[in-house]
């Protein structure tokens, strides 16, 4: 069994969102379809401005692995109740990933050390996911 999180975005963002998560995590996007591709029978009623939105796709990197959609065409997507948690090797590799993660985005608890015993924070991107980021002391 694997769980394999799928992460809605609001406005056509999916693309903007994959191809900046390649940038920042390395890895590729697989079988991209957008609304245009699906047959006109098979799904929600697509709205003039929404044919090229992202209907679904696949991110894989190292360790990694997430569907992605811009949804249904009209629905909106918001605070959520989940967040991501990824755990990297050094706290450079942290740094860095936690840098571009925040640029445009939020961050809610800045990289530090904390009580556990790992280095850890917290950050919203501009695509309104929400990480958490984990390296060893």
């Amino acid at each position: 069994m694997q769980l394999e999180p799928y992460l809605f975005f609001s406005k056509g963002a999916c693309e903007d969102a994959l191809n900046a998560y390649t940038t920042i995590l390395g890895g590729e996007v697989q079988g991209l379809t957008r609304f245009k591709d699906m047959p006109a029978d098979a799904g929600p009623e697509v709205t003039p401005g929404t044919e090229n939105y992202v209907m679904h796709a696949r991110f894989q990197a190292d360790g990694i692995a997430f569907m992605a959609s811009d949804g249904r065409p009209g629905a909106e997507y918001g605070d959520g109740q989940i967040w991501l948690s990824l755990s990297v090797d050094t706290r450079e590799k942290a740094d860095k990933i936690f840098a571009e993660f925040s640029e445009g985005g939020k961050v809610d608890m800045p990289m530090q050390d904390v009580f556990w015993g790992s280095y850890f924070g917290m950050v919203t991107d501009k695509f309104g996911i929400d990480w958490m980021i984990t390296a060893p002391e």
